[in-house]
């Protein structure tokens, strides 16, 4: 082989040798312009300087994580976890406080007139569509002015009052303004009571007078414990409360109540004339209240 040969030979191969390191220098430096390089290398030129800014890879790091809910110690619930909040047994207690007025049906009307009932309960939320709630009731009726003359009285009164387990059936329970079903059952006490007006003397201080006012006075009563159960619904709306999870509920409901009251047929209460009640008492208490 000729020395010219040799020479051109040589040539090509320091030729691709060249090439071969430039491509290899290429990629080098783009391995080490990765952006985790430009982040180490900013961070070194910040320690380095002088400057009041320092501010550091883990610092940003650690303002990015802080802020993102995947660092919260609930676990990705965040730091007011509705579900958290609720889920022990205190979030399943329910109450409610109420009152309002109630109707006579055609049946009661001549024995009892309307009046006023407030009730109060307690119990517990199931789910979120099913409370159970153990309620107390108390109504005053008025009596009718032709059983307390039956009975040779000026007036009377109606008290019920009960103890019964209910349950409340929430039919929109993601919804804040929501319908419900309820109804139960349970011991009603109802008596009858036939007054009397007493005069008794009071004075007026203020005005420096006395005079007579006519005080009612029970003189007798009928009473009678039995079985009862009451059907309804009602309307609620419930607040969102601070973070969401607030339980509180305005609600306005009218539920059917009939009470399962013995018949009284021509009896005297405590020597007074003799009196007939018939059976059965139906009402129609309207209650607005408050659950939690």
């Amino acid at each position: 082989m000729s020395s010219v040969s040799w020479l051109s030979f040589s040539s090509r191969v320091a030729l691709a040798g060249a090439v071969a390191l430039f491509s290899a220098g290429v990629a080098g430096a783009q391995v080490s312009a990765s952006p985790e390089s430009f982040h180490a290398a900013a961070v070194s030129s910040n320690e380095s300087s002088s400057t009041d800014y320092n501010f550091t890879a883990s610092d940003a790091e650690g303002t990015a994580y802080a802020g993102s809910p995947s660092a919260s110690p609930a676990g990705g619930g965040g730091q007011y976890d509705n579900k958290t909040r609720s889920s022990g047994w205190k979030g399943k207690l329910a109450m409610e406080f109420g009152g309002g007025f109630n109707l006579p049906s055609s049946e009661t009307s001549p024995y009892i007139n309307t009046g006023y009932q407030v009730n109060a309960g307690g119990g517990l939320h199931l789910n979120q569509m099913l409370s159970l709630l153990a309620e107390y009731q108390f109504i005053d009726d008025g009596l009718p002015s032709s059983i307390a003359s039956q009975a040779g009285v000026d007036g009377g009164n109606v008290h019920l009052w009960s103890l019964t387990l209910n349950p409340v059936v929430n039919l929109l329970p993601h919804h804040n303004t929501s319908v419900y079903v309820t109804g139960g059952g349970g011991f009603y006490r109802k008596v009858t009571n036939f007054q009397v007006l007493y005069p008794q003397q009071f004075c007026d201080y203020y005005y420096g007078y006395c005079g007579v006012d006519y005080v009612p006075s029970t003189v007798g009563h009928f009473s009678s414990n039995q079985a009862g159960w009451s059907v309804g619904g009602g309307v609620s709306h419930r607040f969102g409360g601070a973070y969401g999870d607030g339980k509180m509920a305005l609600f306005a409901e009218a539920r059917y109540l009939d009470v399962l009251s013995p018949a009284i047929l021509n009896q005297s209460a405590n020597g007074l004339n003799p009196s007939t009640i018939g059976e059965g008492t139906k009402l129609i208490p309207v209650t607005f209240g408050v659950r939690f």
